[in-house]
């Protein structure tokens, strides 16, 4: 990481794409709209602010300029566009009977492409779709099939938790999220408790994983065998929240002891593995 010269954070409007560019002459406000260079030519972008903590390989832009009165007007007719273009297209998906799920159309700046963003089960086979459609847009066409995490960062929403999607809003990289994570931060394994609207496990289970690992990493693993007051008892949870561990004695009798405490108990036999997995 570095925190020597810092980035301005900005997102594109249509896939809320992370860009980091560097800082202009002019000052740039949260929330201000600019145009950047991207591999499809031009784009209209949000800043989301400034970073001084950037991954050092990080692709570093530049800004072209914030968003003129023709940016704008050019942004609002292609809304308009993408509207009416995503009622055709949906008639010619199902005039060719494909199995995809149409999330949403975007018409670039420079009118040099349109990109159709779409969710499938498998693999679709849309030749003929794109050629029905090069027809009626005289554009060239791109149909590009994404998952159910880039939907939903996509389409925003409100998680679990009543905030915005961490896809969305937080993470400019979408890791892998595993269960391993959940287990680590003693969660319940239900699908329902720990799966965003997206139907995969959540985002900030990774977000937060790292910070558990390294709280974890000051006290016995579970499934160690301490000595609590005179007697041996197996530690089952630690959890991090509750700031509480909770030991099963030889006679099966559950006790809870606060972290502080814990961490000062002998320890008779260690395990490298997690009594929960």
């Amino acid at each position: 990481m570095t925190d020597k010269k810092g980035l301005v954070v900005a997102r594109l409007l249509y896939n809320n794409a992370t860009f980091f560019l560097e800082i202009p002459d002019q000052e740039l406000k949260r929330g201000c709209l600019i145009v950047l260079e991207t591999e499809n030519g031009p784009e209209i972008a949000s800043v989301s602010g400034i970073s001084f903590s950037v991954v050092e390989d990080v692709k570093v832009g530049t800004v072209l300029r914030t968003c003129n009165d023709q940016d704008l007007e050019k942004m609002k007719k292609n809304k308009q566009r993408e509207e009416e273009a995503f009622q055709i297209t949906i008639e010619k998906i199902k005039k060719h009977n494909l199995e995809m799920k149409l999330v949403n159309i975007h018409f670039f700046l420079d009118d040099n492409k349109i990109i159709f963003n779409f969710t499938a089960d498998e693999r679709v086979d849309f030749r003929e779709l794109v050629k029905d459609l090069a027809s009626i847009f005289k554009k060239r066409i791109e149909l590009r099939q994404i998952g159910a995490r880039d939907e939903a960062k996509i389409i925003k929403g409100l998680g679990i938790c009543g905030r915005d999607f961490c896809c969305n809003t937080i993470k400019n990289e979408l890791k892998p999220v595993t269960i391993k994570m959940a287990k680590d931060q003693n969660l319940t394994l239900n699908s329902s408790k720990i799966s965003g609207a997206c139907g995969r496990l959540l985002c900030c289970l990774a977000y937060e994983h790292e910070a558990y690992c390294e709280i974890k990493k000051r006290f016995p693993h579970e499934g160690s065998v301490l000595e609590y007051e005179g007697r041996r008892a197996t530690l089952t949870e630690v959890n991090i929240l509750r700031m509480l561990g909770t030991l099963k004695t030889e006679d099966d009798i559950y006790i809870q002891v606060s972290l502080d405490e814990l961490s000062r108990l002998p320890v008779k036999k260690k395990t490298v593995s997690n009594a929960k997995e």
